[in-house]
């Protein structure tokens, strides 16, 4: 889809989208982590909630492990707009991404049998019982959960979600707004309705920039989240700077900030999961300890050897996890021109830009414990039941294929 000007500012237009959805959704609620964009949105949500004299809820998914300055924002936020606001800060058992240990691939944020060693506790505010909600589930995941709540706020009337995610921070946001096969309100390109449910996604700054968001917040003096100042104090450009859960798979190139702008927190960070800090070292290195830039094989050994090696070092369930991952790429490009098997290894710069296979390029998506092979162009798998499932079905298929010597049952 072709970008094309409105020729209004985004603020006006952020304006009119957000006024458009009161209009239209007798319930709202809003996302907010603390971050630049979320607090943004929450300053123009709350702002037109004022005007009309009513309230919107507002959805914190507190990770557990966050700066106490992002904490120290939130609750900034949220004294500000106390008036307007029908607060929901979760810190119930939600299962997160451990990309800095293949043996603990994941991590349960407010676990409650790890209560010695949480990095922080949970806000007085917080809902912390596993019944409030009857949807609820201990290790459930945050993609699990987020929905599930939409749908349970919605209570079957229209509903919709300020979502504070812009387009040019990544291509899958890109691609969020720009899909032309979802369900939208009224044909605006900045909603998603969620998949059977009441429930619509706003994305009211979608096409905002990252200056937009510092001018809006330098112009009108908005509060913000002073972790930016210290991020940029640290070397990192507006365009760097990120607040999520610290352990995630793009996340984690960030760890060494903990040690840098909170050093009390680093510490009880260190010792909340495994691999943090052999990770946050590793993570800045090339070659084969993180799997970044350039690789080598062992001598004596292909891509696809080596491959087989890196597999049997790994835990049962993390090489039966990549094992399927590996499969299913297999099986797709047998299906594409690869009848005999892909190659050892093709142009570097091809499978940087993941247009031809390699096993090379899987070699490299295990050493950087890619857990859901973003490197091969998958997406992320649904949890739960359905992952189960997905495992007990791959495993069947994989042997099958052993059984008929296919190059596929890997």
């Amino acid at each position: 889809m072709a970008k094309r000007g409105l020729c209004i500012d985004v603020l006006t237009a952020a304006q009119g989208r957000i006024s458009e959805v009161f209009d239209a959704f007798p319930k709202i609620y809003l996302s907010f982590s603390g971050g630049k964009d979320s607090s943004v949105m929450l300053h123009l949500v709350a702002t037109e909630a004022r005007k009309r004299g009513v309230k919107f809820a507002v959805l914190i998914v507190d990770l557990e492990a966050q700066y106490k300055l992002t904490i120290e924002h939130i609750d900034e936020m949220l004294n500000e707009y106390s008036d307007v606001i029908e607060l929901y800060w979760v810190a119930l058992p939600i299962a997160l991404r451990n990309a800095v240990s293949v043996y603990e691939p994941k991590w349960l944020c407010w676990d409650p049998d790890s209560k010695s060693s949480w990095v922080r506790e949970p806000d007085s505010r917080s809902i912390i019982d596993e019944d409030y909600f009857p949807f609820f589930k201990r290790g459930m995941e945050f993609e699990e959960f987020v929905p599930e709540f939409g749908k349970w706020y919605s209570n079957n009337m229209p509903c919709a979600c300020f979502v504070g995610i812009r387009t040019d921070e990544s291509l899958n946001r890109y691609r969020t707004i720009s899909n032309k096969k979802k369900e939208t309100f009224k044909n605006h390109c900045w909603t998603t309705k969620l998949y059977k449910s009441f429930v619509y996604n706003a994305y009211p700054l979608y096409d905002w920039k990252t200056t937009d968001i510092w001018t809006y917040v330098g112009k009108f003096k908005k509060s913000y989240n002073r972790l930016y100042d210290l991020m940029n104090r640290a070397g990192l450009s507006i365009h760097q700077q990120r607040i999520c859960q610290p352990y995630g798979d793009d996340q984690r190139k960030g760890l060494w900030l903990y040690h840098v702008i909170e050093p009390e927190t680093w510490s009880r960070v260190v010792a909340r999961v495994a691999g943090v800090n052999s990770g946050s070292e590793f993570v800045k290195l090339s070659g084969n300890g993180s799997g970044q830039v350039k690789i080598s094989k062992p001598d004596g050994h292909t891509w696809q050897s080596f491959c087989e090696v890196i597999l049997a070092s790994l835990p049962d369930h993390m090489s039966e996890h990549y094992k399927n991952k590996i499969h299913t790429f297999l099986g797709w490009y047998a299906r594409k021109g690869f009848p005999n098997g892909i190659p050892d290894e093709a142009d570097p710069k091809e499978e940087a830009a993941k247009k031809a296979p390699s096993w090379r390029r899987i070699a490299k998506m295990l050493l950087k414990n890619d857990y859901w092979a973003k490197g091969l162009s998958f997406t992320q798998t649904k949890h739960g039941f359905h992952y189960e499932q997905y495992m007990k079905r791959k495993k069947k298929e994989r042997d099958e294929c052993k059984k008929k010597n296919s190059l596929t049952g890997f």
